[in-house]
């Protein structure tokens, strides 16, 4: 007879939740060491018990060391479980888990430590049968949300058979499982602009306006932009900040943009759309981070296709724009499927949930795929 799987879900799922629910009572954006120690401290305890802990140099080197956890074992493949711990909210608007109907909002709940919840229950499970791995480790990272620099961890784990991710899951429009096994990649476009100051109500004529070269350039690397093309290349001006005096025309600004691609070399047309400069104003662009896009839809479909019939329902491939860390590991692990998490949504917002329900479902379906590449 073969796994309930619905089953042993629902009954992982209770431990899951609740381990979500004070994982997100910690407020630990990017950065915080004390709340990133204190979610760290409660990962280590959620591990299975003869885990071996390790705290390694995270890519970012403001950030608390990320944490690593290994179990040996007696079979042949190398698996690894992923998720990262800071999240993109304030400590002043950090928000606890509550309840409306089947959905837990809270900060985190999707983005993504109802993932991590998900990841160390599906651990603690593979880890209750050693001669199925040979080894089995759970990388939770502290600087996901902020990081700029190349994650650090790749090439100690590029000989391992897989990489399970475990941001956000989705269903498709007919309610069909679905796994990410592609994503964008993902750039920052930062532009400084040097003007010059000058009394904005005697002699605007004498200044150089900041603020006014970066609204152009917003405008015109805006249009750079070809969602509907072959590389699905979207640019979109999020952050700007010029002037400081409501009566002198400002001196310098900075604009931002998220950009992303299917291709990232489409990056070199949006930096090409920068103008030199607007009105007298010098304007310097460079990307202060790139994280590559994710394909491993090919090496993933003999997994997929598996786990279905593990499960005995269809696991679905889907695309996703946001970038997650399954995109590094993704170039040197062809098995790396991402987007096991829980249901949900509203990420990096004030409605950010999950849906209760799902827990025991993804949690199915991560253990289903995981099965599949262990299979002997």
């Amino acid at each position: 007879m073969g796994q309930d799987w619905a089953a042993l879900g629902a009954t992982l799922a209770a431990r899951a939740l609740d381990e979500m629910e004070q994982l997100v009572a910690v407020s630990s954006p990017s950065g915080d060491h004390d709340g990133a120690e204190r979610a760290i401290e409660l990962c280590i305890k959620f591990l299975p018990a003869d885990a071996r802990v390790e705290r390694v140099a995270c890519s970012t080197e403001s950030c608390s060391p990320d944490l690593l956890a290994h179990l040996q074992g007696t079979g042949s493949q190398r698996i690894l479980l992923l998720g990262h711990l800071d999240t993109v909210v304030a400590h002043a608007e950090h928000q606890p888990v509550r309840r409306d109907g089947d959905r837990l909002y809270g900060t985190g709940t999707a983005d993504m430590k109802g993932g991590d919840a998900l990841a160390l229950a599906v651990a603690r499970q593979l880890a209750s049968d050693p001669t199925r791995f040979a080894e089995l480790s759970v990388l939770l990272v502290c600087d996901e949300e902020w990081r700029t620099a190349p994650l650090a961890h790749v090439a100690r784990f590029s000989a391992y058979d897989a990489c399970l991710c475990f941001e956000a899951g989705e269903r498709t429009a007919e309610g069909e499982d679905g796994v990410i096994v592609r994503r964008k990649g993902a750039g920052t476009l930062r532009v400084r602009a040097t003007g010059r100051a000058a009394h904005s109500g005697a002699a605007p004529q004498n200044g150089r306006n900041a603020l006014l070269a970066l609204a152009h350039a917003a405008i015109e690397v805006a249009r750079s932009a070809d969602p509907t093309g072959p590389d699905q290349l979207t640019v979109v001006p999020t952050v700007i900040r010029s002037g400081e005096v409501f009566n002198v025309v400002p001196s310098a600004g900075e604009l931002i943009f998220d950009a992303r691609s299917n291709n990232t070399a489409a990056f070199k047309r949006v930096l090409a759309a920068v103008p030199a400069e607007v009105g007298g104003a010098r304007l310097d662009a460079r990307f202060d981070r790139v994280w590559p896009a994710m394909n491993t839809e090919a090496a993933t479909a003999p997994v997929l296709a598996r786990a279905s019939e593990l499960l005995g329902r269809d696991v679905i491939a889907r695309h996703r724009g946001g970038a997650s860390d399954a995109c590094y590991f993704a170039a040197k692990i062809p098995l790396t499927i991402d987007g096991l998490g829980p249901l949900g949504g509203g990420a990096h917002t004030p409605e950010e949930f999950v849906f209760d329900q799902s827990f025991g479902d993804r949690i199915a379906v991560a253990l289903a795929v995981a099965s599949a590449i262990l299979a002997p």
